[in-house]
């Protein structure tokens, strides 16, 4: 793998948009070194701590890479880093070279990618777009969690090395393939399902599905209607 290059780390305030509505993705670049948590980085808060934060989504990693092809599709945007509410931008790295499970070592702190980014509504409230969180999900350009296996203090000037690899074959761009263009592909659930570094939330989703060969309902997350009540 080539060297990965940090080109900002941000952090932001949860804000209240009403109807239900909070959001968590218009974040500010941090200069400064601040400590990463098992929780997540400094005191950057969640909109929706049910499906960001925690021990399994302490960090959220969008390659910069990326910006380049949302350009193309939407012009009228300046699209730069934090766009997608992330908290670490890079190059170096997508999901084609990212696998499940890779530890790397940021400045005092140890990380271990835990899952995909699942895209959502916010995307949506974040720039008007309507389809926003169904074109990421279907181009596979979500980006990925991490879990803080030693929390320690991080900044943009650190390295960020990978450490280990336990899981060459399951890079992040097959498992959001598998999970969200083949969903029901017995094989890929179960590859899913064994996977130890995968966060418990996607192993118990791809056992479900071995389970009852059914998909959930993923309206909720990408149109946030039960939250809103706003669409007629």
């Amino acid at each position: 793998m080539k060297s990965i290059s940090v080109d900002g780390i941000f952090i932001g305030k949860a804000k209240n948009l009403g109807h239900g509505l909070v959001i968590d993705i218009d974040k500010q670049r941090l200069e400064r070194r601040t400590w990463l948590w098992p929780q997540g980085l400094g005191t950057d808060e969640h909109g929706d701590p049910r499906f960001h934060t925690g021990p399994e989504r302490a960090l959220h990693h969008y390659p910069a890479e990326h910006y380049a092809y949302w350009s193309t599709l939407y012009p009228h945007i300046d699209w730069t880093a934090p766009a997608f509410g992330e908290n670490l931008s890079t190059h170096g790295i997508t999901e084609e070279q990212a696998c499940l499970g890779d530890i790397f070592r940021w400045g005092d702190a140890l990380l271990q990618i835990s899952q995909p980014r699942s895209p959502c509504y916010r995307l949506t409230h974040r720039w008007g777009l309507e389809n926003m969180p169904q074109e990421a999900q279907d181009s596979g350009r979500c980006g990925w969690f991490y879990r803080v296996l030693k929390p320690g203090y991080v900044s943009g000037s650190d390295p960020f090395e990978l450490v280990q690899r336990s899981y060459p074959g399951l890079t992040v761009a097959w498992a959001l393939h598998s999970f969200f263009l083949e969903p029901l592909e017995h094989s890929s659930l179960k590859e899913l399902v064994d996977c130890p570094a995968l966060s418990s939330r996607w192993r118990d989703i791809a056992l479900k599905r071995l389970r009852t060969g059914k998909i959930e309902d993923w309206s909720d997350r990408l149109l946030g209607l039960p939250l809103e009540g706003l669409r007629a």
